[in-house]
């Protein structure tokens, strides 16, 4: 919300973008004529550095591009659906009226025969089903809701406001360790191995909203991450990042970073447009991959994966990885020796999406966004005024359920192929993953191999640190390596 009497803005912490900040501090003197003011207030000492980047790419016009929705069908559905039971509409003067739309400028005939055929008939599968006869087109060519009970239940589940869940964590007999972001877990396949809970455990199933596990030796395959990692640092502010870092240090930011990037480069070097990267370091006698594309946490989640799966393929072995918005580490259970040539060939833009198809579920997060794209749609029955409210469970097991039977008996369904379109595009972001592997790949590889860890890997080793199991409390554990390592380098 927005209040002219607002004079000043607090930005605590980055805000990973250069829109977000410019949108936050207009909330500061929103009168005509009157300028925002907005002051960063860093959380850690590399976030002078992004603060410095973002005034910088702020007045070069460098801000990050909006890419809208585009053929949310599940929209569209909801839409003809709410004209139906407004009166009606003639699905001719539709079409072109919502081909007039960014969003769905490139809708096929055969797409809006889909939606056409959904609302009216709920699809191949679930035409027998009178609950999915929403609309009926009658002897004048006009679409509309004759249903009392179709009409009920529509207006109660109009919106598009969806929320992601939390998955509880059980052993196989029952005790329960706490839950973690569906979105996480949904990336699991069964015998996947991650930290939680001080203990390595491996993924036995996912019931509902339940992920059942079992204790399991060695390192894992990731550590899960929550909810402030839905807003990763943005390709143009990384960019930037990069930039400032490598330029004169003619900003306070920069001047008073000074000690910590003097540091970084004496023991190993300072990222730059031109080169990636990379590190390897060996703690506590495993040797570490440091990797920093300065691409933010999502894309670096798939980049991690991605290496992990493709460096398995050349000598089998186990991972461990963790990323932050700067880059990624990764741990071989394993010895494995690191040169440039095996960094380009874990790097190869080639085989991509074959790749992520193999190394992630993309079935079990298809199934997942197909609950939030069925409620859209009206394929779940919204929770009645006055009754018990549907949980997450009951809403997952009902798409579910839809989810199976399209999927067995409709599997060209408008609906499952926008689930696995929005998996690729919003939670993988394969687009930004794409242009981060060809822009890493055109680079000069910088591999360096420092004897301690390095300003820009500690943090990235505190993560890996953050699931192992201990009886001291992990920032009591990091502080004192960070006591360690200051003294060692003065």
């Amino acid at each position: 919300m927005d209040f002219p009497a607002v004079e000043l803005v607090m930005q605590v912490g980055s805000p990973k973008g250069l829109a977000r900040l410019l949108q936050r501090a207009g909330r500061a003197n929103h009168r005509p004529g009157e300028a925002g003011v907005v002051h960063g207030v860093p959380t850690h000492a590399l976030e002078l550095a992004e603060f410095a980047a973002a005034r910088k790419a702020i007045a070069a016009g460098e801000i990050e591009a909006r890419r809208p929705p585009r053929l949310s069908l599940d929209v569209l559905s909801q839409h003809c659906v709410t004209l139906a039971l407004g009166g009606g509409f003639e699905p001719d003067a539709l079409l072109a009226e919502v081909r007039g739309t960014h969003a769905f400028a490139a809708l096929s005939d055969t797409q809006w025969a889909g939606v056409l055929r959904f609302i009216e008939r709920g699809g191949q599968a679930l035409e027998n089903y009178p609950d999915f006869h929403r609309a009926v087109r009658g002897d004048d060519g006009v679409y509309r809701v004759t249903d009392r009970r179709v009409a009920l239940r529509h207006r109660l589940s109009i919106g598009t406001i969806t929320a992601d869940g939390a998955v509880a964590v059980r052993f196989l007999r029952g005790a329960s360790l706490g839950s973690v972001e569906e979105s996480f877990i949904s990336r699991l396949r069964p015998r996947d191995r991650f930290q939680f809970a001080g203990r390595t455990l491996e993924l036995v199933a996912v019931d509902q909203m339940t992920a059942y596990v079992r204790m399991a030796k060695g390192l894992s395959a990731a550590v899960p991450r929550w909810q402030g990692g839905r807003m990763p640092l943005s390709t143009e502010l990384g960019a930037a990042m990069e930039s400032v870092l490598d330029g004169p240090r003619d900003s306070p930011e920069l001047r008073a970073l000074a000690p910590l990037l003097d540091l970084q480069a004496r023991v190993s070097a300072l990222p730059t447009p031109r080169t990636l990267l990379v590190e390897t370091v060996r703690t506590r006698g495993r040797a570490s991959l440091f990797v920093y594309p300065f691409a933010g946490r999502t894309v670096h989640e798939g980049m991690a994966a991605l290496f992990a799966l493709r460096w398995g393929r050349l000598a089998p072995n186990t991972f461990l990885y963790a990323v932050n918005d700067y880059g990624f580490v990764l741990n071989a259970s394993q010895p494995t020796p690191v040169d440039p040539d095996l960094i380009a060939r874990l790097l190869a833009p080639a085989d991509l999406l074959d790749d992520l198809h193999e190394g992630l579920n993309l079935t079990e997060m298809a199934r997942r966004q197909f609950r939030e794209i069925a409620r859209v749609a009206g394929m779940l029955v919204p929770s009645l005024p006055g009754g018990a409210q549907r949980s997450a469970r009951q809403l997952q097991a009902s798409s579910g359920l839809l989810f199976d039977v399209l999927q067995r008996y409709d599997p060209d369904h408008l609906l499952l192929a926008q689930a696995v379109r929005e998996v690729f595009e919003a939670q993988m972001d394969v687009q930004a993953l794409t242009a981060a592997f060809k822009r890493c790949a055109a680079r000069t590889i910088d591999l360096r191999q420092p004897r301690t860890l390095t300003p820009l890997s500690f943090p990235l080793w505190a993560e890996t640190v953050r699931g192992e199991l201990s009886t001291e409390d992990w920032s009591a554990r990091v502080r004192r390596a960070a006591e360690q390592l200051q003294a060692r380098h003065g």
